[in-house]
């Protein structure tokens, strides 16, 4: 018997919100979706607002999600954000391989392949 997921919906901010829009947002929107069920949903913030939205999820059913990740714990990888620093303000999803990474920043496959282990090996 395969495994039967439930549907993910993901918002994937990009580079939108100041730190004070992307809790205005977070206070609007979370009371819309307070009696949505049979669905999973996510928010992918710019990375200056994770651990403010993180704060406002707390409790809620939507997730927190980061629109990137690097494939190393630590180290001088200035820019960077490690899969322990987005658990650390509860992120539970990640985006990895996305297009605008590919396409602009020249992301290639092997460095995706390495963000998916990095990513499922800290859950």
């Amino acid at each position: 018997m395969g495994l039967i997921r439930q549907t993910l919906i993901v918002a994937n901010w990009k580079m939108h919100k100041t730190i004070d829009e992307a809790v205005q947002f977070c206070q609007d929107f979370l009371p819309l979706v307070a009696d949505v069920s049979k669905v999973d949903m996510a928010i992918c913030p710019p990375f200056i607002s994770l651990d403010r939205v993180s704060q406002l999820l707390v409790g809620e059913k939507v997730s927190l999600g980061a629109q990137n990740v690097f494939y190393e714990e630590n180290g001088a990888y200035t820019g960077e954000i490690s899969p322990l620093m987005l658990k650390d303000v509860n992120c539970n999803y990640a985006l990895v391989g996305h297009s605008e990474r590919r396409h602009i920043i020249g992301e290639r496959d092997e460095a995706i392949n390495k963000k998916v282990k990095a990513v499922l090996a800290h859950d």
